[in-house]
């Protein structure tokens, strides 16, 4: 049933927020004699090693131990890596209560909530995935693609030429348009302007960075500005529910909002307002973020690569739709912006020739798997072709995830990332700055972006 206080802009924002219970987990084990081996070095030096630099911890790592070592490591407790895809395949099939991924990705529940899918497990997971699923597959993929297509070019006319700009930056306003669009259908431009600055903000805030700053320090505090910023967005958000909840017109909407009001359980039951609140944060947020970050790679690369260049302009101008998914699969492989999908182990689980106690957290590695020399020789080329014979291997190539967990926006994110690079490389051509070195991975809370921003320049009559 829905909730009757939503129906008041705002009106459930503090006070569910106030009022939610803090998650319990089980606490991490004492007990790893029979883990996988792993550095001695103190957690609390290790996490600040992890936050600093996470591929350089986790290359160096596999060099010492191989595809599986443990990491005791401050935030997270014991966290146990596993870059074999074999191994990789085990953690995806898993029995999804034995290998809990919402709780742990409870990192995510103070900006995402506890509703979203990414938090939920069991069968309430599966649930809500099925009601998520309809907007994302078949004949409405067709629906998005004008709609990317106008917001790049709009975007792509504001470039300065031969003067550096951050292509990340850019991407981020065409990937987040495009999702407040698809997502809530807003065309009210002073409404989707001010979504536009709180949501990037919301996702950023250091506040969500450790569990020190997660503490009501004063009006100041990164905490307080933190909470203050997501009720100003809850509120925007459950106005918008209440609105679209009462358009006479809802079913012949074609935005993901009026889906997802329509949508039903198996019970017949329709999400709440702060269900729906929680659904539409993560698809805004993850759903902008990633595929910014993503495409920012790819320039990143491109420009640093003359002849890909040339045939990624000549494959955008001929529709060489091979090529172009080529060129994708090997910028996710290359780059992947969320290195790590994780679980919470609830009871013993083998992994290799080893078993990892309850309480231990499971991060399959995308890193890890995708600059394996043995399944992606010379891993650290940029090479598109090297996807021209196939797909690549299920549980070799993990940018989205995998099992039930795997990202439910895979169709639409790569349909955005094929009609972005198709509109920008068919008519403009980019090179790197000068004396520009190749950009390193930041760390932005779960993503990692070029660490400039990822500088490139247009060409004048390019």
């Amino acid at each position: 049933m829905t909730s009757q206080a939503s129906a008041i802009p705002g009106a459930p924002a503090l006070s569910r927020w106030r009022d939610l219970p803090p998650r319990e987990f089980p606490p991490a084990p004492t007990d790893l004699s029979q883990a996988p081996p792993g550095p001695k070095t103190p957690r609390h030096i290790l996490g600040v090693h992890w936050l600093l630099a996470e591929h350089h911890l986790l290359e160096r790592c596999r060099r010492s131990y191989g595809e599986i070592f443990t990491l005791r490591i401050w935030p997270m407790g014991v966290l146990v890596v596993v870059g074999d895809p074999a191994e990789i395949k085990r953690v995806f099939t898993a029995d999804a209560d034995q290998l809990r991924a919402g709780e742990a990705n409870s990192l995510m529940e103070p900006v995402a909530g506890p509703e979203s899918i990414l938090l939920l497990d069991g069968k309430r997971h599966i649930n809500r995935r099925k009601m998520m699923l309809p907007p994302f597959h078949g004949e409405r993929m067709s629906l998005y693609r004008q709609l990317i297509d106008d917001i790049t070019s709009e975007e792509v006319q504001s470039w300065p030429t031969g003067k550096p700009f951050s292509a990340h930056i850019s991407m981020q306003k065409i990937t987040l348009r495009v999702i407040l669009r698809a997502v809530l259908g807003i065309e009210d431009s002073s409404r989707g302007g001010e979504l536009e600055q709180l949501l990037p903000k919301l996702l950023n805030s250091p506040a969500l960075m450790s569990p020190i700053l997660r503490r009501d320090l004063g009006p100041y505090s990164p905490w307080q500005r933190f909470a203050a910023l997501r009720e100003r967005v809850d509120s925007m958000l459950f106005e918008e529910i209440a609105h679209r909840r009462s358009d006479p017109h809802l079913s012949e909407r074609e935005d993901i909002l009026a889906m997802l009001l329509q949508a039903r359980d198996e019970n017949g039951q329709e999400m709440t307002d702060e269900e729906l609140r929680d659904q539409l944060v993560t698809l805004l947020l993850a759903g902008h973020e990633t595929t910014a970050a993503a495409l920012a790679w790819m320039f990143e690369r491109v420009v640093r690569l003359p002849a890909i260049h040339e045939r990624l302009r000549a494959a955008a101008a001929d529709g060489d739709e091979q090529y172009l998914d080529c060129f994708i699969k090997e910028g996710l492989r290359a780059r992947p912006v969320v290195p790590m999908a994780i679980r919470r182990v609830t009871a013993p689980f083998p992994i290799g020739s080893y078993t990892v106690p309850a309480g231990t957290v499971l991060g399959c590695s995308m890193l890890l798997a995708h600059s394996n020399p043995e399944l992606y020789p010379e891993p650290h080329a940029f090479r598109p072709e090297r996807f021209m014979e196939g797909a690549p291997d299920t549980y070799t190539w993990i940018p989205f995830g995998g099992g039930v967990r795997r990202c439910i926006g895979v169709a639409f994110a790569t349909l955005e990332m094929k009609v972005i690079l198709r509109n920008v490389f068919s008519r403009c051509a980019l090179q790197a700055p000068p004396r520009a070195k190749p950009e390193r991975p930041r760390r932005r809370f779960v993503t990692y972006p070029p660490n400039r921003g990822a500088q490139v320049v247009l060409v004048k009559g390019g």
